[in-house]
């Protein structure tokens, strides 16, 4: 064995050499210094074609590109100030200011929309069936307003009381015309060219991105939907298809080609699915601030580009998730997009700083196609071949220490009996005054070695997604037990790394084992039949043996020994309350709960284990519909009173030009009596208006948190497969 591992070594030693070699020869070449640094290969082979320095601080997540005269393309972004600025280097000739549109007095190429509140996001495309070029639509969180740049007029205006949190244009399924798509307080609204409300539909939190790409194959594009709950959500017109659970909150979505999309998160994740595939995923201590699809080294094949919150720009192969290029901006990136800025023919990679550079790049050449980072990945490969070889000829020589004969009682150098191997076991554990509920999860060995730390990686479990245990000297033993805390019913994959080794060992056996933590964990089987049943019920039919029943049962909650009968009663450990299983013999299941989310992934679970498309459900669950008759009741009154308040600020409106006028009069005519008199009514009219304001601001969130509730009720119904509400 010692000499089959000498030829290896000797083998990657041989291969370090080659590639030193070849590394000299491209800096005798000149191409790169043989000491660059990370990055630097890039940025010497491929630099911003072009540059520009607007004065302009942009918004995160808000900049597009668009031709509104159906030739130009305009860089467009949203500012700070509630204005949008519309940068257009090929056309120098003034535009007429309109009650929207004005000329910045800083920089002649750049025109500003006057939005007059927050923009929250932000797009551009072709809306109407006959226009020449493109609309501008702008989102706030009161409003949508679609813009004709290029005439200088409205589209279209219109309220939208959930608001708009993020924004996409283009054809959804079978819609005919292009719908400009917006997602707010957990809804969904689609507007075609005129204004017209052509889709809604609702989702299961407050919605942070969308993205329009054809996720079934089917030849029509489905709408996915990342939200504040962590999920992507794949809808076709106003059903759900599918879903994919993350562990943070989803901000961007992006389309790469087919049915393979790219996504990001809030804890800095960015990665890419293949419909419900994930192929890879990274993580990063900063943000993603932007994400775009563009095939930058001119294989055919677009890659996955990222704008970073610390100014880092990257693009990384859809396939693997290696970086092929990367560069920096001096402060956080706002946007990524692409287009013709050159008016070349060639489409290039925009990129945007929160400051307001921007900078452009083309595609790699042929000669450099595949090979951005070719240069800086000789200085990799050196450098991670030589760690390599350090760590082999470290583990070689532990190897020659062991095959000397060491007495089995020295077991300092690290020898283990043959037979070690690690145990894991995991099991429900109650709360107790010590400790509250919990997944313990046992790591043990069968001999007499110890275990002296234990690393575990899982995602949506530990605070960034690794937990270590590290026992004290006085307590080591070849068995450690891990809680674990499913925040959510999702299975989780547990990757766990042991070291393990003698109790005087310095040097230790790292043993890797991989161990799936069931959906429903956190649930312990209960035969206690003195607590009341819960109240909330559903009820369906299934085609199914009951032994099919059982096999889903016993894969998906965590059991102390294997079932074989479908009724059974189990105990939350999360909220407390029991929820129990039960199946006729005609096939009739019956599922109590007074959890309808739990409800609903019960059945969403079923239903994909025994591959059921269409289900009839009846769910009743009396305290929710109570809630939910309340909710409805407060919403109905909260628009009264919007409405009532809306009226009065008209009345007073009115009310106060009648009064200005005749304060002027009154100053024209010298009468400075009835002139105080009048400004000192207007004083006190607009007191009165600013605390109406107030009143209706306050009445306006609290309309938006009922009918955030009302969507929610709406979405968790949609989970029972087409259900039948009872009690309504």
């Amino acid at each position: 064995m010692i000499g089959r591992w000498k030829e290896y070594i000797k083998g990657l030693m041989n291969e370090e050499n080659k590639t030193e070699q070849r590394a000299q020869f491209i800096a005798e070449k000149g191409l790169v210094p043989v000491d660059a640094q990370p990055g630097e290969g890039s940025r010497n082979m491929m630099v911003p074609i072009f540059t520009l320095k607007l004065n302009h601080k942009i918004n995160p997540r808000m900049v597009a590109v668009g031709k509104f005269d159906g030739v130009h393309p305009c860089l467009t972004a949203a500012t700070q100030a509630g204005k949008v600025f519309i940068h257009n280097p090929h056309d120098r000739g003034q535009r007429a200011a309109t009650h929207r549109l004005s000329q910045s007095t800083q920089d002649s190429d750049v025109s500003l929309l006057n939005i007059n509140q927050a923009v929250t996001c932000l797009t551009a495309g072709t809306l109407g069936p006959n226009t020449t070029g493109d609309t501008l639509l702008v989102g706030s969180q009161t409003n949508l307003l679609a813009y004709d740049v290029h005439d200088n007029t409205d589209v279209f205006y219109r309220d939208v009381t959930d608001g708009a949190n993020a924004i996409v244009l283009g054809k959804l399924g079978d819609i005919s015309s292009p719908l400009a798509i917006i997602g707010g307080n957990c809804a969904l609204q689609g507007f075609d060219y005129e204004g017209n409300d052509q889709f809604w539909t609702v989702t299961g939190d407050n919605v942070r991105s969308l993205v329009l790409c054809d996720f079934t194959g089917d030849g029509k594009n489905e709408l996915l939907v990342g939200s504040e709950d962590f999920d992507i959500r794949v809808f076709k017109e106003d059903q759900l298809v599918s879903e994919m659970t993350e562990n943070e909150t989803v901000t961007s979505l992006c389309h790469m080609h087919g049915s393979r999309f790219g996504y990001a998160l809030a804890n800095g994740t960015v990665g890419v699915y293949d419909r419900t595939a994930r192929y890879w995923r990274i993580k990063s201590k900063n943000h993603a601030m932007s994400i775009h699809a563009f095939d930058l080294n001119a294989d055919g094949v677009v890659e996955l580009i990222t704008g970073w919150s610390n100014g880092k720009i990257d693009a990384r192969s859809d396939r693997t998730g290696e970086v092929i290029f990367k560069d920096n901006f001096s402060s956080s990136v706002a946007g990524v997009v692409e287009g013709d800025y050159r008016l070349d023919g060639q489409k290039q990679l925009i990129c945007t700083s929160i400051e307001g550079e921007v900078r452009g790049y083309l595609p790699a050449s042929k000669d450099l196609k595949g090979n951005l980072m070719d240069s800086n990945t000789e200085q990799d490969l050196i450098r991670e071949l030589s760690q390599r070889r350090q760590n082999l000829l470290l583990e070689l020589r532990n190897y020659e220490e062991n095959a000397k004969g060491v007495p089995q009682t020295n077991s300092r150098m690290g020898v283990i009996p043959a037979n070690t191997q690690l145990q894991t076991a995991l099991s429900v554990r109650a709360a107790t005054e010590a400790q509250k509920a919990h997944v313990e999860l046992s790591i043990s060995t069968p001999n007499e070695t110890i275990i002296r730390a234990v690393l575990i990686f899982a995602e949506g479990i530990f605070e960034g997604e690794s937990h270590v245990v590290h026992p004290s000297v006085q307590n080591l033993s070849g068995c450690v037990q891990v809680p674990i805390v499913p925040p959510k019913d999702i299975p989780v994959d547990l990757h766990i790394k042991a070291f393990v080794g003698g109790r005087t060992s310095t040097q230790f056996h790292v043993f890797e084992i991989t161990r799936q933590l069931p959906r429903f964990s956190m649930y312990e089987i209960t035969e206690d039949s003195s607590a009341a049943p819960p109240a909330g019920r559903v009820s369906f039919s299934i085609n199914e043996r009951p032994q099919r029943v059982v096999m889903w049962l016993n894969q998906n909650f965590l059991l102390p020994e294997v079932i074989e009968s479908p009724n059974v009663t189990f105990n939350s450990l999360r909220g407390g309350g029991l929820m129990s299983f039960h199946m006729a013999s005609n096939g009739q299941v019956t599922l109590r709960t007074n959890d309808i989310d739990l409800a609903g992934d019960l059945v969403q679970s079923l239903g994909s284990f025994m591959a059921i498309e269409d289900l009839s459900v009846e769910a009743d669950f009396p305290s929710y519909f109570e809630e939910l008759r309340t909710t409805l009741i407060e919403v109905d009154e909260f628009h009264s009173v919007h409405q009532k308040l809306t009226a009065d600020m008209a009345d007073h409106s009115n009310y106060i030009r009648n009064i200005l006028v005749q304060a002027e009069d009154a100053r024209l005519m010298a009468d400075m009596t009835t002139m105080k008199k009048r400004y000192r009514e207007l004083y006190d009219l607009n007191r009165d208006l600013i605390n109406e304001y107030k009143i209706r601001s306050n009445n306006h969130n609290a309309l938006l948190a009922c009918l955030k509730s009302v969507n929610q009720a709406i979405q968790r119904a949609g989970r029972l497969r087409g259900t039948s509400l009872l009690n309504m």
